[in-house]
């Protein structure tokens, strides 16, 4: 298949936290050399080995409510008591300037607020495991979140799942190696239209 002019392609990856929507979408980073993340601001404090302008924009509370106030994000969204995550304009932009498809990795919500932003150029990746005793498992082993943050995450996710039929594609991630392989010949296709 010819490739398709990528200039004003989204590919967004969504889904409850600790489903595996940032090890997919790496993947595709990693296959696709015309597909470029977006960074995403948070208000959040860096985990340990994130890395400012590469992981997440890092910045204080006042200074994304600025942002909003100047009407600079696609979407955001206040996830919990001041912790705020957002899109920038600016961010999307430079992506497509470059000649890339743009992608996310964002919440249900800014899932569903950047799908109807960019419509059909949009694909939008539902990413789960099979069942909320396999996600409570990955957010305990991956050792970067305490027991408040796991409750927190597991009751947000109960509400996240009804989110899986707004996608356009549902990747249930029980075996790594074949949800590569699926996630991979979505984008493929997605990209070659």
């Amino acid at each position: 298949m010819v490739p398709a002019d990528n200039t004003r392609k989204a590919i967004i990856f969504t889904g409850p936290s600790g489903g595996g929507k940032t090890t997919l979408s790496l993947h595709t980073l990693g296959h696709f050399d015309n597909v470029e993340r977006s960074v995403s601001v948070t208000t959040r404090s860096p985990r340990a080995g994130e890395v400012h302008g590469k992981d997440y924009l890092f910045m204080d509370v006042k200074q994304f409510n600025q942002h909003i106030h100047d009407g600079d994000f696609v979407e955001w969204e206040q996830v919990y008591e001041g912790l705020y995550y957002g899109t920038l304009r600016s961010e999307i932009d430079r992506i497509w300037t470059a000649g890339k498809a743009v992608l996310f990795v964002v919440d249900v919500i800014g899932a569903n607020t950047l799908k109807k932003y960019f419509g059909d150029q949009a694909l939008m990746i539902y990413v789960r495991t099979p069942d909320m005793t396999v996600l409570e498992t990955r957010l305990r082993t991956r050792g970067t979140e305490n027991e408040d943050s796991i409750r927190k995450r597991l009751k947000r996710a109960l509400g996240e799942l009804t989110y899986e039929g707004y996608a356009d594609k549902v990747i249930v991630n029980d075996q790594l190696d074949i949800s590569l392989k699926e996630v991979q010949d979505i984008v493929e296709s997605f990209l070659c239209y």
